[in-house]
């Protein structure tokens, strides 16, 4: 094993570790260039227009269709999916809802491996996204020829992953899991003397590994929104705001959850803005998630948290480039030409599905 040591951007030094036969692609360097690619072509967030939103519900009606909306996704674009019947909500609970949903076509405005995750869940089903490109760095950095490199390394461990990951890699995971259960399904775990392979996100499962004691190898993969929070700048704005209640999503830098108030999912961040009696709240993870915040304590004042540049400078500015691929326009493209259908290679979804069923089956147990 190979021991890369590599910067977090405010002096402190973290090892990645990179398997012998795993470092042949830099996970870095193949969200980079995604990203360089994506940056002439992503079309720009739609405001709202009223006309295209009743035209978007028409269209709805007509083809037995509901929107699956992540928290992420464009203010509007969540507007429209709670005005029409659909969902705004986490991908644990995206999943659930198209499951359950009677509507035969489901409209997911997320990122591809939500798309995917639908469609193994509800094959019967009509999958349609907006764009097909909408991807995730964390989904792009774990391809499935290195992954499965790493886990033939390793065949005493239990496969734990991330559901921001491809089908691919689903399908050779023994568990699927998001960041609300993470923790609860790596401490069951634990607690039957397994040891974990755990990819894509390194934050995310230090996070776990940290909260649980659990022997875990960590697959060197990151999120481009949250690597980019800085302790240094919550700090600061903390001089400003000393009442305000540090919101930090997992997937953020050891630095950065260290300094935290309460550590969550999106759904329990969302929670955590109601519990807490703070009147400001610095949210360190996409700022789509503002809107529903905005619903729970609209008497309180969110702040995004500080990343690693201003302006332009940075890669995402707390806005994930790929959801913003979700526009009122291609939303309504999508739904008149029943265009962006998802399909799932039947062989790779049957196998995905059984570490997906073990994630539905944990949460609701």
């Amino acid at each position: 094993m190979n021991v890369v040591p590599w910067a977090d951007g405010e002096g402190s030094e973290m090892t990645a570790q990179v398997e012998s036969g795993v470092s042949k692609t830099n996970p870095r360097g193949l969200v980079q260039s995604h990203l360089n690619r994506l940056i002439t072509s992503s079309p720009a967030i739609s405001s709202g227009h009223n006309d295209i939103k009743q035209q978007i519900k028409a269209r709805l009606i007509e083809q037995n269709a509901t929107i699956i909306a992540h928290y992420y996704t464009d203010p509007s674009i969540q507007e429209l999916a709670e005005a029409s019947g659909g969902v705004v909500s986490d991908s644990l609970e995206m999943a659930r809802f198209g499951k359950d949903s009677d509507a035969q076509t489901l409209i997911v405005a997320g990122v591809a491996f939500m798309g995917e995750t639908a469609k193994i869940l509800t094959p019967e089903k009509r999958v349609l996204m907006p764009s097909l490109a909408a991807t995730c760095s964390l989904d792009i950095g774990c391809q499935i020829g290195e992954f499965n490199e790493f886990c033939d390394e390793h065949p005493d461990r239990t496969v734990v992953v991330y559901a921001n990951t491809s089908a691919a890699v689903k399908a050779r995971a023994d568990w699927v899991v998001t960041s609300s259960i993470a923790v609860d399904v790596v401490e069951h775990l634990d607690s039957l003397g397994q040891k974990i392979l755990w990819a894509p996100d390194k934050y995310l499962g230090g996070y776990v590994k940290k909260q649980t004691g659990a022997d875990m190898l960590l697959w060197d993969g990151s999120c481009i929104v949250h690597e980019e929070f800085k302790a240094q700048g919550i700090l600061d704005l903390l001089q400003v705001y000393p009442d305000a209640a540090v919101l930090v999503h997992p997937e953020s830098p050891q630095i950065v959850v260290d300094i935290a108030d309460r550590v969550g999912s999106t759904s329990q961040l969302i929670a955590a803005a109601r519990e807490l009696p703070n009147p400001q709240m610095i949210v360190a993870t996409d700022q789509g998630i503002f809107y529903k915040m905005r619903q729970v304590v609209p008497d309180k004042e969110l702040l995004i948290a500080p990343t690693g540049g201003s302006g332009a400078t940075c890669r995402s500015c707390a806005n994930c480039p790929w959801m913003a691929m979700n526009s009122l326009e291609t939303l309504l493209s999508c739904v008149e030409t029943l265009s962006n259908e998802v399909f799932v290679d039947p062989t790779i979804a049957r196998k995905a599905m059984v570490s997906l069923d073990r994630m539905m089956q944990f949460q609701g147990s």
